[in-house]
């Protein structure tokens, strides 16, 4: 087999999954979940081959010509190198460990050979975002995983909430996604391609080429990465997206579709002038915080994880607009492997206590369910950035970014959410697995199968070592080739010590600062103490700084009082004037004209002689 069919294989046979799914086995429950796992599997497998072949630093381009009109030339290509390729494998495996847990967390449910259908679609369009090599089709990706994940959102459609979660994501994503169509036809229109090689090539020596457009397209692009990462004002989407199945939770909302926005700004990321970057930098900073402030009220286990989510994402920005993109990705794909984890675990007991999600009505958990316990523990410590996990060293590179750059006042915001995450993460573990049950459910719970357990054995394992097996250095060899060193592996353990020791310090220090109060304040308590301390912020905190009633009584009812009007001007002025103008007046002469038609003789050659005499007299009279 060519070594160049690989990437094609990988890309498409996710879809030929969900095609032959959707045709012929929706009846045949084994068939459809043997064909959606064996496709992302078999991925994975072709993926760590296509490695082993090649190498990381693999840089080259396959494409084929999609479109011709004119001098108009559209390819379908893929881009491989190592930003790619870490993507690829970070969706196809992280991404197939899901599948095989959705066996065991989904093995009851009616609509399972659809929902293998709707997970291999988004696998497959998460893919073509990955490897796309042009802005055209990683636009079109993009919106196909808007759909895939407007399908599994809403996967539970005939619950209100669920329906609502899936289009209140869908609407909330295109309004990003239209200022990034923007931005595309800026570029367009300015270079006349849209191939990420050429562009770089066309801004290589500056964005002089762009001139007083440069920032704002920038800006446009990021629109994109607002509505997909989840941003301010944008965030709002993701929480409510919980109404789905906890794997989609895992693999969309966790690990690979809220990554795209960040995935795709590390890959244009030459595309970004400073000032579009400080813009970038502060609106990753203060949605971090929002989001962290967020989730240290809430009580559904789904939503504080999404409040995570949301504020580990901004942490990413924040990185990308610091000039950091290596630091980006290094942090994007540890946080694959230890949130979806921390998802995984949380659906275990969700199962375990007969889909029940308030974190005050379970407690006990920790000896009822010792696997989950433990692997969840390990999520837990590495969102919380301790040592040697892998939290520690991709959120430590952003810190030592922005020390390094002497952004005070974004390393103190930083600090200050990774001591926050700490605080949300250790009360969650706490209230949930440890102390007395709070329910007869949490009484009588017991682990979850194996087909479950397993893949959070793996994801945990990726969650401790990942840091250190060399993902930062194969980044770095992308976005800055001259500086890649080869480590051992105790270099690499001690390494953000020696690279930037006050991070590290700092970081530590925040951690396990977060970590205590949440062991003081929590361990033993039967309900939330911070109410009582915190008074009217709290009931902030836990309402979501009221944006949701904010975007209600200002976007959402202008929007409907604009529809309004518009709804009367179409009925009474297009349609009830214009067109019934028309319309009217051709009854009218209709009418008029009918009465012309007697039906009597007489009366024709009455009219065909005073006819004739008309005649007569216009062309003689004169």
């Amino acid at each position: 087999m060519k070594l160049a069919l690989l990437p094609w294989l990988i890309l498409f046979l996710p879809l030929l999954a969900a095609g032959i799914i959707t045709l012929f086995t929706l009846r045949r429950r084994h068939v459809s979940a043997t064909l959606s796992i064996g496709a992302i599997l078999t991925g994975f497998v072709l993926s760590v081959l296509f490695l082993l072949a090649n190498g990381w630093q693999t840089a080259g381009e396959l494409s084929v010509n999609w479109l011709s009109i004119g001098g108009l030339n559209v390819d379908f290509g893929l881009k491989l190198d190592p930003l790619s390729l870490v993507m690829m494998l970070v969706v196809t495996g992280v991404g197939g460990a899901i599948h095989v847990y959705s066996l065991g967390y989904m093995r009851d449910d009616p609509g399972w050979s659809r929902y293998f259908a709707c997970l291999s679609l988004f696998t497959f369009s998460m893919l073509g975002i990955v490897l796309a090599n042009n802005f055209l089709q990683l636009f079109i990706f993009w919106e196909l995983v808007g759909v895939s994940s407007y399908l599994l959102i809403g996967f539970w459609f005939e619950k209100p909430a669920a329906a609502d979660a899936a289009k209140k994501a869908f609407i909330t994503n295109r309004l990003g996604d239209f200022g990034f169509l923007l931005g595309l036809l800026v570029l367009f229109g300015t270079f006349g391609t849209l191939n990420f090689a050429a562009l770089e090539q066309e801004l290589r020596s500056g964005h002089e080429a762009l001139g007083a457009l440069a920032t704002l397209a920038g800006l446009l692009i990021f629109c994109g990465a607002v509505g997909k990462s989840a941003q301010f004002p944008l965030h709002v989407w993701l929480p409510d997206a919980m109404e789905g199945p906890t794997p989609v939770s895992a693999l969309i909302h966790a690990a690979t579709m809220v990554a795209a926005g960040v995935y795709m700004l590390c890959r244009v990321f030459f595309l970004f002038t400073p000032e579009a970057l400080t813009v970038i930098a502060w609106v990753g900073g203060f949605t971090a915080l929002l989001a962290a402030l967020i989730a240290v009220q809430q009580n559904d286990i789904k939503r504080i994880l999404a409040y995570s989510t949301i504020s580990q994402l901004a942490y990413m920005v924040m990185a990308v607009g610091l000039g950091a993109p290596t630091a980006a990705m290094f942090h994007l794909t540890t946080h694959a492997f230890f949130k979806a984890l921390l998802f995984l675990g949380a659906g275990s007991v969700i199962i375990a206590l007969h889909h029940e999600q308030d974190i005050w009505k379970m407690g006990g958990l920790r000896k009822k369910m010792p696997v989950t316990f433990w692997t969840f523990m390990a999520g837990t410590l590495a969102i919380a950035g301790l040592p040697p996990l892998s939290g520690f060293y991709s959120k430590d590179s952003i810190l030592a970014q922005a020390l390094e750059r002497q952004h005070w006042a974004l390393f103190a915001l930083a600090l200050a959410v990774a001591a926050l995450t700490a605080f949300y993460t250790l009360r969650l573990a706490v209230v949930v697995f440890f102390g007395a049950s709070r329910s007869e459910h949490a009484e009588h719970a017991h682990e979850s199968p194996g087909v479950m357990i397993w893949p959070l054995r793996l994801l945990a394992t990726a969650s401790i070592v990942g840091g250190v097996i060399g993902i930062d250095a194969v980044l770095a060899g992308h976005f800055a080739p001259h500086t890649r060193t080869a480590l051992t592996l105790g270099q690499r353990l001690i390494e953000p010590f020696h690279h930037s020791l006050g991070a590290a310090v700092a970081g530590i220090a925040v951690a396990l600062g977060g970590l205590l109060a949440a062991r003081a304040l929590y361990a033993g308590a039967s309900s939330d103490p911070l109410p009582g301390r915190l008074g009217a912020a709290a009931a902030w905190m836990r309402n979501k700084f009221y944006f949701d009633e904010l975007y209600e009584a200002t976007v959402i009812r202008a929007h409907d009082a604009i529809a309004a009007v518009m709804d009367w001007v179409d009925r009474w002025v297009v349609e009830g004037f214009c067109i019934g103008l028309v319309r009217g007046g051709t009854d009218l002469t209709g009418r008029a004209l009918r009465l012309l038609q007697t039906g009597n003789l007489q009366t024709y050659a009455f009219l065909f002689v005073l006819g004739a005499a008309v005649v007569l007299w216009l062309v003689l009279g004169k």
